[in-house]
């Protein structure tokens, strides 16, 4: 995949199968998982399968996020759903590190991937999905330069209740 793209508080780099196990044990602590659509636990094998089914086809771009002062790997970005048609993909992110909260790596890593996807992937939008009560996120998001597109009441049911969700976007300003 690309080499590794530089930021002043962190960088992103391609993730690699020896990323598994901080892939694993991030996705399934508590703050991580409760933000995701997706709650089930991770396992070894499935994220096996994610790097064999989503990520070497290419349909899924993966990088880690790593703090630049020590290179520490403190979480993941990500682009699903690539539609070269349409010249979309939906973009997510954690922070897995719980050192790494707060210190304005998640903005920084968001505007260092929307960079790649608009110059790097040619897209025109890259959306996002995030449960309204995540505050900190979309302010996150915001920074980054998404806006509020659509809020999508009782979106999804997790756990038997239904949750709202937000649609977010941002266009290629270069289209």
């Amino acid at each position: 995949m690309e080499d590794n793209i530089y930021g002043s508080k962190v960088f992103l780099r391609p993730m690699t199968l020896e990323d598994t196990d901080d892939i694993v044990r991030w996705r399934n602590k508590e703050r991580v998982r409760s933000n995701f659509i997706y709650q089930a636990m991770f396992t070894r094998e499935g994220h096996l399968n994610w790097i064999q089914t989503m990520i070497e086809p290419g349909k899924v771009i993966q990088f880690m996020i790593c703090d630049a002062e020590t290179g520490q790997a403190v979480g993941s970005v990500y682009f699903r759903d690539i539609d070269d048609v349409h010249r979309k993909a939906e973009y997510g992110i954690f922070i897995g590190e719980d050192s790494a909260i707060g210190k304005g790596f998640g903005s920084e890593a968001a505007k260092l991937a929307i960079q790649y996807g608009f110059e790097t992937m040619k897209l025109h939008k890259i959306m996002l999905r995030v449960f309204s009560h995540n505050l900190s996120a979309i302010k996150s998001y915001e920074n980054a330069g998404f806006m509020k597109e659509a809020y999508l009441k009782d979106e999804v049911c997790i756990n038997g209740t239904f949750r709202d969700l937000i649609l977010m976007g941002i266009i290629n300003p270069n289209d």
